[in-house]
């Protein structure tokens, strides 16, 4: 059964960084089979929002609010698909989760909480 594990989450100030890790498991076959993969979040009172993608090929997708603050990125040795955070901003704090395509079906993990604190 496929699983996709978050980790990372915490508490930072503003304008700190943190990287979340996304660490896939129970799955045949290769790593590079899952097609898109992405983060989500989701804060209080509010609807799940995308914060980046990562096609197989490598193509990256960055919501307008985090461009040019976070990268996603992915690790086929490790099965892991990463978002580096820098210049956190309080209304960045939310669960942040992550998503992957496979075989037609999109699986989640269970998300990780951020808070920035200003």
């Amino acid at each position: 059964q496929v699983q996709l594990v978050e980790s990372g989450g915490g508490l930072v100030q503003a304008g700190g960084s943190l990287r979340l890790s996304c660490t896939a498991s129970g799955f045949a076959g290769s790593f590079s089979d899952f097609g898109p993969m992405g983060w989500y979040r989701q804060a209080p009172g509010k609807q799940r929002d995308v914060v980046a993608t990562i096609a197989r090929d490598g193509s990256t997708n960055y919501a307008d609010s985090v461009k040019g603050r976070f990268t996603i990125s992915r690790d086929g040795a490790k099965n892991t698909v990463y978002l580096q955070m820098n210049s956190l901003k309080p209304e960045d704090t939310a669960v942040y989760y992550c998503n992957g395509d496979r075989n037609g079906y999109t699986y989640w993990g269970q998300g990780t909480q951020v808070t920035v604190s200003s």
